[in-house]
Formats: C-alpha cells, sequence, structure tokens
C-alpha cells in the first residue's frame, strides 16, 4: 500500500515538473513576441522600419534632385557586395561550403560582434549621461561612419529604436543577420538564375 501511495506521489510530482516546464515555455515564448519587450517582435518592427526607410530616403533623394546620386558611401557598398560575388554562384564542388561560410560569417558573427560593440556598449554606456534618443542617434551615426557608409544612418536609426524600446541585444542583432543574409541569399539567387550581378549593382 505504501509503495503504491509512494509511486502515485511520484507521478503526480512529475505531472507537475512537465506542466510548469509547458507553462515556463509558452511565458517565454509570450514573451519574446511581448509588444513591450518582446526582443523578436521588434526585430521585425525594426526590419520594416529599415525597409521603409530606405525606400522613403531614396524617394526623397529622387524627388528633390531629380535622380537618385551617387555618392560616395553607395560605391564603397557596392564595392562590399562586387567583392563578395567570387564566392556566391559557383558551380564548384565547394559552392555549398561556400555560401554557408558566407553567412555564417556576414549573417551571423558580423552582426553579433558588431551589434554588441556599437549597441550593447557603445550606445549603453552613453545612455548614462545622455538622453536615450540621443544615444541612439549617436551609435547610429558610428556605425555608419565606422562602415564608411553615412548614407545608411536611417535604417540603423531604425535598429537602435528598437534595441532601446526591447534592450535586449538579440533584437539588434536579429534585424544585422536577416539584412545581410538575405542580401547574400539574393545575390546567390540572382547569380544563379544567370543575372550579371556585377552590372546591375553597377546600373542601380
Amino acid at each position: 500500500m505504501k509503495r503504491q501511495r509512494y509511486c502515485f506521489l511520484i507521478k503526480v510530482r512529475q505531472q507537475r515538473h512537465k506542466h510548469t516546464h509547458t507553462e515556463r515555455v509558452w511565458k517565454l515564448i509570450i514573451a519574446t513576441f511581448s509588444l513591450q519587450k518582446g526582443w523578436l517582435l521588434w526585430a521585425g518592427i525594426g526590419l520594416a522600419g529599415a525597409i521603409a526607410a530606405i525606400a522613403v530616403t531614396e524617394a526623397a533623394a529622387s524627388l528633390f534632385r531629380g535622380e537618385s546620386p551617387e555618392r560616395e558611401d553607395q560605391f564603397h557598398h557596392k564595392d562590399a557586395l562586387v567583392s563578395l560575388l567570387p564566392l556566391i554562384g559557383s558551380s564548384s564542388v565547394m559552392y555549398f561550403t561556400s555560401i554557408a561560410c558566407l553567412l555564417g560569417i556576414t549573417g551571423v558573427l558580423a552582426p553579433i560582434l558588431e551589434e554588441t560593440v556599437f549597441r550593447g556598449f557603445i550606445m549603453v554606456s552613453m545612455i548614462k549621461w545622455v538622453p536615450t534618443p540621443v544615444a541612439i542617434g549617436i551609435s547610429a551615426a558610428v556605425f555608419a561612419l565606422a562602415h564608411l557608409t553615412p548614407g545608411e544612418f536611417p535604417q540603423l536609426l531604425c535598429s537602435g529604436l528598437s534595441y532601446a524600446q526591447t534592450r535586449n541585444v538579440l533584437t539588434p542583432v536579429t534585424i544585422h543577420a536577416l539584412w545581410n543574409s538575405g542580401v547574400i541569399l539574393l545575390l546567390t539567387f540572382l547569380q544563379l538564375q544567370g543575372y550579371d550581378i556585377k552590372e546591375l549593382l553597377q546600373t542601380t
């Protein structure tokens, strides 16, 4: 009788532990997509904002100047993409390995390192001394200048705003990773379809 009761108690504890673990998982998922602090939700919002900022910036440039001007930072950005072309769309045996390595570096390592420095360190340090909006603007400007692409300031500003909302570095890391990976995958797809990527970059 005692043994049966002991086994019953063990099963009850296991069921409670299982329900508790399930509840924790659901709470974590809900918190991830929370409008207040959900880092993944705000990563999506920041990415959409960055894309919108690029569209608005280009549209404004075309409207006020008649055409989109070729800025020095655009040349630098295109040169960086052109330098990646030998690793994209290759028909060699190492094709998938090269793409995986490229995605690993530009889509994982670079976002983690850069966002940790510019958001997790520089921006957080500045918030202690200046208002948050000022810290967001300065960190975005430093980020853009460090990459020699000041024209990317608007989208970097969106990423900083998303980070300020969550205070979780996973937010800007996710935005950065999705952006870089998306560019690499798009270039890969276009080149595999037979497009001359170098010519497309030079004409845009």
